[in-house]
């Protein structure tokens, strides 16, 4: 997208990258529904609402014109009031007679007052009824041809990219005082495709068609959600370190599903080696639908990002990734998705979280800079992390060292060996005990022992989190000695308090690591980085019965990742 030509005074001042991510509900819109316009010309039943009533009004959806048209506007009707207050208007270009004639005087009887328009293609989108309808001549009444259709079978909401978003937002929002919103002349926009939402089932741009799940990833229908895995959001993070390194952008808008958008930035903010901030956006609601938030949320990225509230004086990002949305400035590290509605998101950790406020009609102002490590300053930037790390492979009772190559020759990582982190959840009142000296358990150690077993053959780089009691992070007896053998068999362990958990972990044993304040996902996502940083810990002959000089050496290493989880 680009500042239109014949507007010399919009030339863009910076760039903005724009990542597309996957099950993104900001890049998301309506289901494409046929108008009655069209079901009346075809003979086919009305529209009706979702609750079986008659609308009031046909679907207008976004499109562009084919042709130039003439049409009649009527004066007057953009607002109840103006037609109170016409004497403070000029003439209209013309009047509609009794037979629907236009006339550049005002006819004897009156006739209605018009405004002449030239409607171009190059105008740009306008809202139409939509006239589409199936292969079989059948209305369109959802997005699959049937339900529980096949992808064969099943169009997509989801955009490709945001390239269209922004348009719409530029077309059709306005700001406060009635202006159109000036995204492009504030910017120049980039759009990118690291893990998107939306695909390409057939060649595009020279490429080949795009895979359903592998290349892109929606939620919706929802009989065809596709999740992202780990060697996704290797090359995501690729992407993000190759376009930002190139110097040209003042920063990057990330566009995610709101669930899990928290995650990804935490993760770029430990891993991309930056000096331009990364503002993150979500919405609750689907672009086009009433209330959608995500419009609101791009543009106050855009004003941020373009008043450069985010770098200090020497011109670096001081705080991190942060999430914005609801008018609001959330450092990634603390902020999480509590509930489906604007305002649904939380600072976590019990200490802060938010950084900065959008300022309404003035200017974007920080409140708070973090000060854990991030972006240029991360201690596992991919800049900083070793080509190969330690990994562990085998199985239990036999296990090995094996080395693992974790960035390629051009410092990138390599996806296969991203590492596998596992998450224990500690819950009270499990199954029955089978006498005094057994005490009842949730049956996680079965869960744990076996994930250990499994690590060993697929996941030579693996760790676990263990979301226990707040905030200790300890679990049950049976799990915390499944988890005592993971570390002994080379696999690190942290320990978080349940939920949302206001106080620090507490380090009561030191071959487990304290995860702080973090949330049991985030801390995967540090425990995943520095697995690339650090690699496996020591393995004792006999996991289940390390000696003394063990598990010293254990709590050497454990000591290391400490050090990363109280600085990040």
């Amino acid at each position: 997208m680009t500042t239109p030509p014949d507007n010399p005074q919009a030339t863009p001042r910076v760039q903005i990258a724009v990542f597309s991510g996957p099950t993104a509900t900001i890049g998301n819109s309506p289901d494409l529904v046929t108008s009655n316009k069209a079901r009346r010309r075809h003979g086919l039943d009305p529209l009706t609402t979702l609750d079986g009533a008659t609308p009031r009004f046909d679907l207008l959806r976004p499109q562009r014109l084919a042709a130039p048209v003439t049409v009649y506007v009527e004066a007057y009707t953009a607002h109840p009031l103006e037609a109170d207050a016409r004497e403070l208007y000029a003439l209209p270009d013309g009047w509609l007679n009794a037979r629907g004639e236009f006339q550049s005087v005002e006819p004897d009887d009156g006739g209605t007052p018009v405004y002449e328009v030239e409607l171009r293609p190059d105008d740009g989108l306008y809202p139409l009824p939509y006239m589409a309808r199936q292969a079989d001549g059948s209305a369109w009444d959802a997005t699959t041809s049937f339900p529980f259709a096949p992808p064969a079978h099943s169009r997509q909401t989801f955009y490709p990219d945001a390239r269209r978003v922004y348009e719409e937002i530029e077309r059709f929002g306005l700001e406060d005082h009635g202006h159109p919103i000036d995204l492009s002349t504030r910017a120049k926009f980039d759009f990118f495709r690291p893990a998107p939402s939306g695909g390409y089932r057939t060649s595009h741009d020279d490429d080949g068609p795009e895979s359903f799940g592998e290349d892109y990833f929606p939620y919706y229908p929802y009989h065809l959600q596709r999740e992202p895995d780990l060697a996704t959001l290797a090359r995501a993070t690729n992407l993000v370190q190759q376009v930002l390194a190139c110097g040209d952008y003042i920063g990057a808008q990330w566009l995610e599903g709101s669930p899990t958008t928290e995650e990804t930035l935490y993760w770029l903010a430990l891993l991309v080696d930056t000096t331009v901030p990364i503002v993150g956006h979500t919405a609750q609601r689907r672009h086009q639908s009433a209330s959608a938030d995500g419009a609101r949320n791009i543009i106050d990225g855009v004003k941020f990002l373009v008043s450069s509230a985010a770098v200090d004086v020497s011109g670096r990002n001081r705080l991190g990734a942060v999430l914005i949305v609801d008018e609001l400035v959330y450092s990634a590290r603390e902020v999480t998705k509590v509930d489906a509605r604007p305002g649904g998101y939380e600072a976590t950790g019990g200490h802060g979280g938010i950084v900065a406020d959008m300022g309404v009609y003035g200017p974007p102002r920080v409140t708070y800079t973090p000060t854990y490590l991030h972006t240029h300053s991360s201690d596992v930037r991919l800049s900083h992390l070793p080509t190969t790390v330690s990994g562990v492979t085998g199985e239990p009772g036999e296990i090995r060292l094996v080395e693992i190559t974790v960035k390629d020759a051009d410092g990138y990582l390599v996806p296969d060996a991203m590492p596998v982190v596992s998450i224990t959840k500690y819950g009270r009142y499990g199954r029955m005990s089978t006498g005094p000296d057994e005490a009842a358990d949730t049956g996680s150690e079965v869960e744990v022992l076996g994930r250990i077993a499994a690590n060993l053959v697929n996941a030579p780089l693996a760790g676990f989190v263990c979301e226990g009691m707040s905030p200790f992070g300890m679990s049950s007896p049976a799990t915390n000695s499944a988890l005592a053998i993971a570390v002994f068999s080379g696999m690190p362990v942290v320990r978080v308090g349940r939920g949302n958990t206001g106080g620090m972990a507490y380090r009561t044993d030191p071959v487990f690591i304290s995860g702080s304040n973090l949330t049991s996902t985030k801390a995967r996502m540090l425990l995943m980085a520095a697995l690339l940083k650090l690699g496996t810990l020591p393995v004792a002959e006999d996991p289940t019965n390390p000696t003394l000089a063990e598990r010293a050496a254990t709590e050497q290493a454990v000591a290391r990742y400490q050090h990363i989880f109280d600085t990040h």
